[in-house]
């Protein structure tokens, strides 16, 4: 049976966007005969707010949604997390960084053109990758915290060149896309606050849970590259990706909390009804 699966952070209220994304999981699994999941991704906890987990609950609930019980909540499985990313380490695909924003900004001062992710953050140099071996045990030995980065060329090699995806978008037709993960240099997998990372922790969930098709945003495209690579080098399954257009505002930029999009709870103070944002949002 399908499953899907709509996975917001409690990091502020919902806004319209999210609620499309919610209703299209909604659609895709009905007309599919499949199961919704809800999954709360909490696992930074210190933006994460309680007040802003029972707004999700009660916004979906007024816009006509039902999943299943219960919620997964990413910040009571840190353990699953944990023995994944020990899993990598193992496997020699993993590697301690020391360094913190500044440090990378400061050594690539003068380069031109260095290559940048798909969010615009400059990849990785590698300073800790080369480590002496010495150099990184005196420095984990005195307690120097450190993040876990993915060495990609190893991982790569490991987890094949031929990697991909079923990427339905928004339609029933689809089409095959190749994984590019060398979009994210060598990326943090093992946050240094966090015992875990976005990446790790979806890869793990979605498996854990049969997620069978991901429905979310086309501004998560390019990361469905480096979740495909961790999904092979931990033996996880693949779903099906349903990448949807994102809603924007006037100006032409995508609704985002940062930017305090509208929030749903905000159309509701001002009367407009739960069948009125579904009819804004295409849906009947």
């Amino acid at each position: 049976m399908p499953v899907f699966r709509f996975a917001p952070s409690p990091n502020g209220y919902l806004h319209i966007g999210h609620a499309y994304s919610a209703l299209r999981n909604q659609q895709l699994a009905r007309e599919a005969g499949g199961r919704l999941l809800l999954r709360i991704e909490d696992i930074d906890t210190e933006r994460c707010r309680p007040e802003f987990e029972a707004a999700i609950f009660e916004d979906l609930a007024w816009l006509g949604l039902e999943w299943e019980e219960p919620v997964r909540r990413q910040s009571e499985h840190f353990s699953d997390y944990a023995r994944a990313l020990e899993r990598l380490t193992e496997d020699g695909l993993l590697y301690p960084c020391f360094c913190g924003r500044r440090d990378i900004a400061q050594a690539i001062t003068g380069l031109t053109n260095w290559p940048r992710d798909p969010d615009g953050v400059p990849l990785y140099p590698g300073t800790c990758k080369h480590m002496n071996a010495d150099e990184r045990g005196r420095r984990l030995a005195s307690g120097q915290s450190a993040a876990l980065r993915l060495d990609l060329d190893e991982a790569v090699g490991r987890g094949g060149t031929k990697l991909g995806w079923r990427e339905f978008g928004e339609t029933a037709d689809a089409r095959d896309v190749a994984a590019e993960p060398s979009l994210w240099g060598d990326s943090v997998i093992g946050r240094r606050d966090i015992p875990a990372s976005y990446h790790i922790a979806v890869a793990v969930d979605d498996a854990l849970q049969g997620v069978t098709d991901v429905v979310r945003g086309k501004d998560l495209f390019n990361a469905t590259s480096l979740h495909r690579l961790l999904q092979e080098l931990l033996g996880l399954p693949a779903p099906g990706y349903h990448h949807h257009e994102l809603l924007r505002d006037g100006a032409g930029a995508k609704l985002s909390k940062s930017a305090r999009a509208t929030p749903v709870r905000a159309l509701r103070a001002e009367g407009i009804s739960a069948a009125g944002v579904r009819a804004r949002l295409g849906f009947s």
